[in-house]
């Protein structure tokens, strides 16, 4: 439907030559946008119009031309063709003329029987009609060849010839029909009169305006019996109402009181004609039937009249304030009409053009400054769609307002855009200013894997050219559009769905949302995410007290994820809720170890035997809730069945039976929900052989396959047969359980059961109390804990069983001399094995790269003073060898420390030297490759800057490039090789991880592998307590000048590294690389105060401190 309405209208006086003089027929030429009249005394005249249609038309019509006619014929249709660009005139004997208006030249082109009555030209001026005065439709070709004949009243055509316009006259009424051209069908779109419709709660009133000036009223029962009125014929009366003239445009401003604008003729012809505001009061004679139509008895009186200056283009009633409306002028202007009042301009309320389609709705408050409680909504001819004074979409082609609140304020817009697409935008984006950032212009968008939430945006209209009609607002949340071919469709966007269904949530009307989720084929969840399932775990009862049906919470249950579809699945299309309590979506599927699926099937059972009466369905339903948990709780559920088993088994009576399924139809339901070979294990974990076999047998498996299982655990002892089953369902800890009880003629399967589960040792010892044999699981458990290399573990565990030599062994594996030395004199081994045992484990210490170590034993077991000097000697503990070679007094010894010790003195001095030159390299690299990189970022950006000029495929091939290079890349880049994989390639691979230790010149991570290296040379614990016994032992053998050698070349070393390290951390958060601020001596000098007071140099002697 076209939705036709009025645009604009212009007013003129034109100047006849005679004062009985009338006009019979106009013309319009589109291209110089003029009008031709013809008169009664066959006088053409002509007209033009004002370029602006915001200008009233009042000029002077200038006189063109006379026919000359035969006495007694006159001019009776007439119609400008464009293409001759001639006016075509008929008279009322039957002439058919062409007048050439610039040169004003007639030409007689033919006659037809029973004169002219109308005349219509083809849009593309190939055909021409001509309607006879005694009701024939000639169609002919330029040339005027006629090509058919056929009776039929006015019409015209548009433009493309797909619309037809044509004149109806009926006994009851007169009408304009508009039909449209499609598929060689003509369908009817559109019956012009103006109607205005009332609907709140109870009212609904429906008033129409006649073109004859009439005005009918209905009032319809509610809404909700509207169906039962389909296929009656209704029966509406005229208004008894004093003389009215047709309204141009026609609203109620409550349940009894109209408001139209009205053209009223001039009284004379020196007057224009002149626009009204008149106020109708729509009084009942007769008592409204409840469920029935109340179509007469209605009389309608004038109560107010004001007189206004221009053009009405809309008029909508003010939906805040009673009896008001608001009025729009050409141009845009909005006035305020309110009764027994002035009219009201707002002035910050107005449109930027006339806009034919208006709407306005009441809106929430949003704690704006300057709130207005309404939002005023205007579509103007060129798809530009207006919010109050801005342009919120430049692609319009036709929208409506939506409402799902219980206060009737509106909460969302729907728009259809000229590229067929629907936008469903919340009235908050549009007030907080928020549609540019979600929505842009509303421009189609390609869509792709990367902006596929683009897509959820919009709604892809299947059929071009359609239009939204109207809305159902509430928990309906339709659509209602019109195609090109007339046929009414209703569609439900999935926004307007969510928002409907989780209000009906936040109201509490549980049932009523399930009822929308299952007819819009919504994810059930939605009922339990809204707010998050842990606020549903307070509501579950009155969730199923309200919804009742079990086949729907049946449905429900079963739909139930752990996952939350407010953040996947339906976060592009509604706001998550439960934002506000800051949890994080992976976290809160689990509370105290339960998680959502749990926890809310566990609610809703409780519910289900709280609030239903129990039945065979709400059984039924419960084993639902069971067999669905996560894991499923299957053996809970057989215990269920079990109960109903026993029950057919034993002599209840018939109506305990009618209350509960049978144990088959449960064993069934049970089987379909799950898998069949998880229930019969599930049977099988109740030592229930019986059961176990009615599952299988009901699951459709062959009996050679459960039967011989089955009847050997059936011989076997009660405590064996649970063992065997456990076994086979893996449940090991019960399994020992039952092996243990089954007495000692098993220990050797207990045996075997453990090492075979080495997690069963801990519960083993718990349940074996038998001395001997808990010595046999000790020992089984230290062998296992040998075979996985935990020594020390097994060692203690040999101990625990009393089992020395495997303790010692143990001990032996795990380096511990202590531990092996120990247990070996527990042993009461001789000295002789002992002593050679010592001199082993020295060897095997020292191999390992434990010289102190080897060293207390060469000193306590071996008796060896030289072999053990010489190991700290080697272990670098000078003070402690020392001690030892005077202790014992040993002079080629005491010589050998002292030799070792200025040694390592000048060793560490060389070395700590060395280290000061590199770090000084290694910060001096790092400044220039720093740099570097800030004048390359700097070329970058420039170049950006440059590239912003470019078109797009220019920014696409430059992006691609420069994707491609480092700060650090020399060389070209080639876009073949980066997509290819080879062996060559993975060779490369494998030697640049060879060479990750070293820095190579201008890679990538030059910068940061400089750094991390300056780090990594930094004195570590172990260097720090070599470095201070060192100077102790130094100084003891008079060497002082060595050890403040020592001590001040690494104090230099350590606090060049640290400040170093501190330089390169601070450049690197720098912009801007300063030679004359990052000095390495400026930040020696600046951190050696503070660093030597720390514990960095607690290795110093205060002897040898620099003042």
């Amino acid at each position: 439907m076209k939705n036709l309405k009025l645009s604009w209208e212009l007013s003129s006086t034109l100047q006849l030559q005679s004062q009985n003089e009338l006009i019979r027929s106009t013309a319009f030429d589109i291209e110089q946008n003029r009008f031709f009249f013809a008169s009664s005394n066959n006088i053409l005249y002509s007209l033009h119009l004002s370029s602006s249609q915001n200008e009233e038309l009042r000029g002077s019509s200038a006189v063109i031309d006379t026919v000359d006619l035969d006495a007694g014929d006159f001019i009776t249709s007439m119609e400008y063709v464009m293409e001759k660009e001639s006016l075509i005139i008929g008279t009322s004997s039957g002439d058919l003329l062409l007048y050439n208006v610039d040169d004003s030249a007639m030409e007689v082109v033919g006659r037809v029987e029973g004169g002219v009555k109308s005349i219509s030209p083809s849009p593309d001026g190939d055909l021409l009609c001509i309607i006879t005065g005694v009701g024939q439709m000639l169609v002919m070709t330029h040339d005027w060849d006629l090509l058919y004949e056929t009776p039929v009243e006015d019409h015209v055509e548009d433009a493309d010839t797909h619309l037809l316009a044509a004149i109806v006259r009926t006994k009851a009424y007169d009408s304009i029909k508009i039909w449209f051209f499609s598929n060689n069908r003509w369908y009817l779109k559109q019956e012009i009169r103006e109607t205005a419709f009332w609907s709140k709660n109870s009212k609904n009133s429906l008033a129409a305006s006649l073109t004859d000036g009439s005005l009918s009223v209905v009032e319809l029962p509610e809404l909700d019996t509207w169906q039962d009125l389909e296929g009656e014929v209704i029966h509406v009366e005229l208004c008894i109402t004093e003389d009215l003239t047709s309204f141009m445009h026609l609203t109620w401003l409550d349940s009894r009181v109209l408001l139209g604008v009205i053209l009223e003729p001039p009284s004379n012809h020196n007057e224009f004609p002149k626009y009204y505001i008149q106020e109708l009061e729509v009084v009942c004679s007769e008592d409204h039937i409840p469920g029935s139509v109340t179509g007469s008895g209605f009389d309608a009186n004038v109560v107010n009249k004001l007189p206004i200056e221009s053009t009405v283009t809309g008029l909508v009633s003010n939906p805040v304030k009673k009896r008001s409306a608001f009025l729009q002028f050409n141009g845009g202007n909005i006035f305020e009409y309110q009764t027994n009042s002035p009219l009201h301009e707002h002035k910050n309320l107005h449109f930027s053009s006339s806009c034919p389609w208006m709407s306005v709705g009441p809106i929430e408050d949003y704690g704006l400054p300057d709130f207005d409680p309404f939002l005023m909504f205007g579509l103007d001819n060129n798809g530009k769609l207006h919010v109050n004074q801005t342009v919120l979409c430049n692609n319009c082609s036709s929208f409506s307002l939506y409402s799902n609140s219980t206060n009737q304020t509106i909460t969302h817009l729907i728009l259809a855009t000229k590229q067929d697409l629907l936008f469903v935008v919340e009235i908050r984006d549009i007030v907080l200013g928020l549609t540019e950032v979600k929505y842009g212009n509303f421009v189609p968008v390609v869509i792709t894997r990367k902006n596929a939430e683009e897509g959820k945006k919009f709604i892809q209209i299947w059929e071009k050219g359609s239009k939204i009609l109207g809305v159902v607002h509430g928990d309906e949340s339709a659509v209602i559009i019109q195609t090109i071919r007339g046929n009414l469709e209703s569609i439900y966007p999935r926004k307007l769905v969510l928002e409907s269904i989780v209000n009906a949530l936040v109201q509490g009307r549980f049932r009523d949302s399930l009822l929308m989720v299952r007819r819009h084929r919504i994810d059930f969840n939605v009922i339990v995410d809204h707010r998050g399932w842990q606020d549903f775990l307070k509501l579950a009862t009155e969730f199923v007290k309200q919804v009742e049906n079990l086949t729907y919470i049946t449905d429900f249950v079963c739909s139930l994820k752990n996952e939350n579809v407010m953040e996947t699945l339906y976060k592009a299309y509604i706001s998550y809720t439960n934002e506000e309590k800051g949890t994080d979506m992976k976290d809160s599927m689990l509370l105290d170890g339960q998680n959502k699926v749990n926890s809310v099937l566990l609610a809703v059972r409780k519910a289900l035997e709280e609030q239903i009466v129990e039945s065979a369905a709400r059984e039924l339903c419960i084993l639902t809730t069971l067999a669905r948990s996560d894991p499923p709780y299957l053996e809970e559920a057989l215990e269920r069945v079990k109960v109903i088993r026993e029950m057919e088994l034993s002599d209840c009576n018939d109506a305990e039976r009618k209350r509960v399924p049978s144990s088959e139809e449960s064993l069934k339901h049970l089987l379909w929900l799950s898998e069949s070979e998880a229930v019969f294990e599930a049977a099988l974990g109740l030592y229930d052989l019986n059961l176990a076999a009615i599952v299988a047998l009901n699951s459709q498996q062959d009996p050679k396959e459960f039967l011989p299982f089955l009847q050997e655990l059936e011989i076997l002892p009660i405590h064996i047969m649970r063992y065997k089953i456990d076994l086979k369902l893996r449940r090991f800890e019960k399994a020992l359980q039952h092996i243990v009880a089954a007495g000692d003629t098993y220990f050797e399967d207990c045996i075997d059961l453990i090492k075979n589960n080495p997690q069963l040792f801990p519960q083993a010892l718990q349940l074996i109390t038998d001395p001997n044999k808990k010595k046999q699981v000790l020992e089984a458990w230290g062998d296992q804990l040998s075979n996985i290399k935990c020594f020390e573990d097994a060692a203690t565990t040999y101990l625990c069983c009393n089992n020395l030599e495997k303790a010692l062994k143990s001990y032996r594996s795990s380096n511990n001399w202590g531990g092996v030395l120990t247990v070996a004199g527990l042993m009461k081994l001789p000295k002789e094995e002992i002593m050679q045992m010592a001199y082993e484990l020295c060897e095997e210490l020292q191999t390992i790269g434990k010289p102190s170590e080897a060293a207390k034993i060469a000193f306590d077991y071996c008796n060896d003073i030289k072999n053990g000097i010489s190991l700290l000697i080697n272990a670098r503990e000078w003070e402690e060898a020392l001690r030892i070679g005077l202790m014992h007094g040993i002079e080629d010894l005491i010589s050998d420390v002292k030799i070792g010790a200025v040694e390592c003195g000048n060793s560490l001095i060389a070395e700590y030297e060395e280290g000061l030159e590199k770090i000084g390299k290694y910060l001096a690299r790092y400044l220039a490759v720093r740099q570097r990189r800030l004048l390359l970022a700097a070329k970058l950006r420039a170049d950006e800057r440059s590239i912003n000029e470019l078109d797009d495929d220019a920014v696409s091939e430059a992006s691609s490039s420069f994707s491609g290079m480092s700060a650090y890349t020399t060389g070209t880049r080639k876009g073949s090789a980066a997509s290819m994989s080879s062996s060559a390639t993975s060779k490369r691979g494998i030697r640049r991880q060879k060479k990750k230790g070293k820095i190579r010149a201008g890679s990538p991570d030059e910068e940061m592998a400089l750094v991390d290296h300056m780090k990594g040379m930094s004195l570590t614990d172990g260097a720090k307590r070599e470095l201070k016994s060192l100077l102790g032992c130094l100084v003891m053998i008079g060497k002082e000048d060595i050890a403040q050698k020592l001590q001040r070349v690494g104090e230099n070393f350590q606090l060049s590294q640290i400040s170093a390290v501190k330089l390169a951390e601070d450049a690197m958060a720098c912009d801007l690389v300063d030679e004359h601020t990052f000095v390495l001596e400026v930040y020696m000098k600046k951190l050696r105060k503070e660093l030597l007071q720390s514990d960095e140099f607690s290795w110093q002697s205060k002897v040898f401190v620099a003042p």
